[in-house]
Order: C-alpha cells, then sequence, then structure tokens
C-alpha cells in the first residue's frame, strides 16, 4: 500500500493513469477486503497522508477535513466545541481503534442507527474535493450549509466503493453535542416487541436510535438469549430524559431496563461487532449488510436460519448488519447467503456482502435496473477502468472475474 503526500499524490495518480495501471483508492486501509472481490491485481493508493482539519466554524456548524483523518479524532476536535458528527463508528471498530477514515466512510455510504435522528452520512455532506483518475483535482459542492454550486458530486461519490475517484476532502455539517444521555433496553420474542417499534417511530420523542438486535447478539453482551430493543435517548436536561422513559414505559408491556450513558456505549460497541463476554476475534468470518421495510424486521429476527447470528438493524430506516460471531463460521455458506439474499429481495429489500472469508467469491450486490446508467457513469470519470475494477455498485460480477448478464 502507497500513501503519498498531498504533494506527492496528484503526479502519482497521473502516472498510473499514463501507465494504465489499475489501483485500488482507500483511507487508512483497515478494510480492504471489504466490497466486491476485485477482478485483478491492484496498487491500494492511500490518502492516510491526506490528514487534519482544513477548517472548523463552530458557528455555522460546519468543518472541512481531509480524507485521510480518522473519525475518531474529528470526533474528539469536535467534541471540545461541544459538537460532533452523528455516525456510527464503523463494524469492526474497537472504541476508537480503527474507526475509518473519513474518506473510506463516505465511499462506502455507511449509515448506522443514528441516522433515526440525524439522517445519514450522505445528509452530513456539504463539500467534496476528489482526485479523477487521470490526476485532476475537481471540487463539488461547497462549505457552507446552504450551498447549490455545480453538480451533486457528494452523492455520486457516496457509496461508489472507490470506483469513481480518490477522495481527498469533505466538508461536513456538525451537529451540538447533547448535553445528557441514557438508553432503555427491552427484551421479547419479535413479535411482541413490534407494537413498541411501531409507536417509537411514529412518536414525536425522536429517540436518538431504535435498534433491533437478534438472540445471538443479546447472548454475546451477555444478556438473556432473545430478541431485544435498544432505545437511545438524549437531551438537554435531565428531567426531559426521565419523563421520556415514563412515556415509553407507560407504552410498553414488558420490563423496561433503564441504562445509564456508559453501559449504553459498551452496549452499541459491540452491536458494532466488538467482542462479547468470553469472545475472542480471530476469523474473517462474514459480514453482510441489508436493508428490509421496518415491518418485515420482526419476523426476519425470529427466523431459524438467522438464530446463530449476530443481527443488528436500525428500526427506522431497516438497515443493518448480519454476521458470525467467533465460533460459528460454519452456521453460514454460500448458498445459504445466497438464500437470504432472495428472501430480502423478495421483501423489497436488499443485501450486500461486505466481506467474505477466504475461498468465497460470491457477487458483493446484484445489479441494479440502473446498471446501464451506473456503467456510462463508470465510463466518464474512468475511461481506463482503472480504479478498483470489479467493485462498481450496482454492478454484478460473477465469479471466473467476468460481468454477470444484465437483469441476474
Amino acid at each position: 500500500m502507497i500513501q503519498p503526500d498531498a504533494k506527492e499524490l496528484p503526479e502519482l495518480v497521473r502516472e498510473l493513469h499514463r501507465q494504465r495501471t489499475a489501483w485500488l483508492p482507500c483511507g487508512l486501509g483497515s478494510r480492504l477486503d471489504w466490497g466486491a472481490p476485485l477482478r485483478q491485481p491492484c496498487l491500494p493508493l492511500s490518502c492516510a497522508r491526506l490528514h487534519g482539519i482544513v477548517e472548523h466554524n463552530p458557528g455555522d456548524f460546519t468543518v472541512t477535513v481531509r480524507a485521510g483523518t480518522a473519525l475518531a479524532e474529528l470526533q474528539e476536535a469536535l467534541a471540545a466545541h461541544r459538537q460532533w458528527l452523528p455516525i456510527d463508528l464503523p463494524w469492526g471498530s474497537e472504541r476508537a481503534i480503527g474507526s475509518g477514515s473519513l474518506g473510506g466512510l463516505v465511499a462506502r455510504g455507511l449509515a448506522g442507527g443514528y441516522r433515526q435522528r440525524y439522517l445519514g452520512l450522505r445528509d452530513q455532506l456539504l463539500g467534496i474535493e476528489l482526485l479523477r483518475a487521470d490526476g485532476v483535482l475537481a471540487r463539488g459542492g461547497g462549505r457552507v450549509v446552504k450551498n447549490v454550486a455545480g453538480y451533486d458530486l457528494m452523492r455520486l461519490l457516496c457509496g461508489s466503493w472507490g470506483s469513481l475517484a480518490l477522495i481527498t476532502a469533505v466538508t461536513l455539517r456538525t451537529q451540538p453535542l447533547p448535553a445528557l444521555r441514557c438508553g432503555l433496553l427491552v427484551q421479547g420474542e419479535a413479535e411482541a416487541l413490534a407494537p413498541l417499534v411501531r409507536w417509537l417511530l411514529a412518536s414525536g420523542l425522536s429517540p436518538e436510535r431504535v435498534d433491533w438486535w437478534s438472540a445471538s447478539l443479546a447472548a454475546s453482551a451477555g444478556l438473556a438469549r432473545q430478541p431485544l430493543l435498544l432505545i437511545g435517548l438524549a437531551s438537554l436536561s435531565a428531567a426531559s430524559l426521565a419523563e421520556q422513559r415514563q412515556i415509553i414505559g407507560r407504552r410498553c408491556d414488558l420490563p423496561l431496563r433503564p441504562l445509564e450513558a456508559e453501559e449504553l456505549a459498551g452496549l452499541l460497541a459491540i452491536g458494532r461487532g466488538r467482542p462479547g463476554v468470553g469472545e475472542t476475534r480471530s476469523d474473517p468470518g462474514w459480514l453482510l449488510r441489508f436493508g428490509l421495510s421496518s415491518e418485515h424486521l420482526p419476523g426476519l429476527l425470529a427466523a431459524a436460519e438467522l438464530e446463530p447470528l449476530a443481527v443488528e438493524v436500525a428500526a427506522g430506516t431497516g438497515i443493518g448488519q448480519i454476521w458470525n460471531p467467533p465460533g460459528v463460521c460454519a452456521a453460514l455458506s454460500g448458498a445459504r447467503v445466497e438464500a437470504l439474499r432472495q428472501r430480502c429481495r423478495q421483501l423489497g429489500g436488499w443485501l450486500t456482502v461486505l466481506r467474505q472469508p477466504a475461498g468465497f467469491q460470491l457477487p458483493a450486490w446484484l445489479d441494479a435496473p440502473s446498471r446501464p446508467l451506473i456503467e456510462a457513469v463508470k465510463r466518464r470519470f474512468d475511461p481506463q477502468q482503472q480504479l478498483a475494477p470489479g467493485r462498481l455498485p450496482g454492478v454484478a460480477w460473477g465469479l471466473a472475474g467476468a460481468p454477470a448478464a444484465a437483469g441476474s
């Protein structure tokens, strides 16, 4: 992996373009095995040395940061001004360790449970700076909240997986850091918890997050082996938090367990893949990302085929992760993953293979209906097909490294 500095980077990319060398845009290189298998060897080009905050305007709640800056480092700097970026650390982060770069997070388009209240990362983007495959620097958006300058490159690059350009800097909207936080935990059968979820999502309480957990994930945290709801609350006053807990308690027929902020943070870390009680993580295993409408989530969590697996999903957006806890790698096979993907599709959702054990070559995603348009955009940004070959969201690649037939 090459880590050029800001002065070296453009000329290096231009030289790779002249040589028609395939290369992989990346951030800190902590999750190079995520996403679609590359169809040919690539040179990973890291923006780890593009580091630090360029400009922070606390009064306007905006920050411009270089793409190689770790999310945990940015959060620490913003906290000094009582601000934060309402984004979960990516799956696999051990608290601040392995928190990933801002550029990598944008490129993968990840959204966690805080999207329930604050929307997703793509909604926090105000501006973006990128380096094209030919070494030309381009910018989109700006550094102010109300901004209509240029094409919407922010949305195009968000979730592009390095297939269109290398992100070098981003401008983001920040939020006031909540003064107080607490949580509630309730366990029971998924169908028994569903009415509370429906009420919470329609209520005016605006919880920070409402997360479903599978029974297996709950057990890994030392809790009863039952599905659970993890409800995060935030406010400026302790009285307001107490009132919210009382209102939720009156609507819930099951016992509610109050959680202080530190205990809530510990459970959220397990929900991001941190090993639970008595677990150690050594094998790479499976990591799946899926999206499903809220009404179908209880049925999915109750499915027998998911019983040994860890599942964490935001109730409002229906976006979550499935992975095999340590020691149960055999619980998933390629055929089983494809069957699960087909089930999600039948329910109007989707499933992406973020990570798979060695020896498997499943397509990370299937063809999108807009595949011809996606490929046309790719040709305009990367006519020589140098960037992350085979890793184009919305275009499935077959096991032998050839594009699958459109509509597969």
